[in-house]
């Protein structure tokens, strides 16, 4: 054992959902942001703003949770229903899975002199022969499934929480351009803050993650603010 290397635990139970976690709560500032810039730029006093932010961000929340629960339900009904045929496969074609779980180790690097024994092993009960295919064939192991309820809840309270920075600066200021530039730093102080918090996880660079988010929201955010300037002028 080195320990001159100090041991880092994983993430834990929490790495399945953090998908989830970061396209709810990126989704909300983004989103709403380029909103906010949009309906602006379009001429939109600040009372209009913030109805149009409140009723985004909850169309958008409900968007999100219902989109996310039905996707990562149907994702885990075809998992079951492949479980299923995979159980059947065991039973009455167990010398094909065999075969196919041979060369699956023999592809991750395991020993030709080996492969048998190890295959045995596994051989041993339906109920191992099923983990192992799961793993390897599926790419899926039970304590990495998603819960279609926490999908649900991690991507819609995130979005609306990701929301506010860019709707409850127009409660407090009857200045529309005043607002958005309140929008902008509150979002972009958000953005880098979860640019920084998925550096904490994937264990990369947070400047480099946080920055990446304020650009892309910025790029967005302008490209919106002059959109709905050009769609205002036009209606006008």
């Amino acid at each position: 054992m080195d320990h001159a290397v100090p041991y880092q635990p994983h993430v834990g139970e929490t790495r399945q959902y953090w998908r989830d976690i970061v396209l709810g709560v990126n989704d909300g500032l983004v989103s709403m942001l380029l909103l906010a810039a949009g309906v602006v730029g379009g001429g939109l006093d600040a009372g209009q703003v913030l109805l149009t932010g409140v009723a985004g961000a909850i169309a958008g929340a409900v968007s999100m949770a219902a989109g996310e629960y039905l996707a990562t339900k149907s994702q885990d009904e075809v998992l079951t229903a492949e479980l299923a045929l995979e159980r059947e496969h065991i039973r009455h074609h167990r010398g094909m899975e065999l075969d196919q779980l041979r060369q699956m180790f023999a592809t991750m690097g395991v020993d030709a002199g080996d492969l048998e024994t190890v295959v045995a092993a596994f051989d041993n009960s339906d109920t191992t022969l099923l983990n192992a295919m799961k793993a390897l064939e599926f790419g899926v192991v039970d304590s990495e499934r998603r819960s279609p309820l926490k999908a649900m809840w991690f991507s819609g309270v995130l979005f609306l929480a990701g929301s506010l920075p860019s709707v409850l600066p127009f409660v407090f200021t009857a200045d529309p351009v005043v607002g958005l530039v309140w929008a902008s730093a509150l979002a972009s102080v958000g953005l880098f803050a979860v640019g920084v918090a998925k550096s904490r996880v994937t264990r990369g660079s947070a400047i480099v993650a946080g920055g990446e988010n304020l650009i892309i929201a910025g790029l967005g955010g302008a490209a919106a603010y002059l959109v709905g300037g050009l769609v205002g002028r036009g209606i006008g």
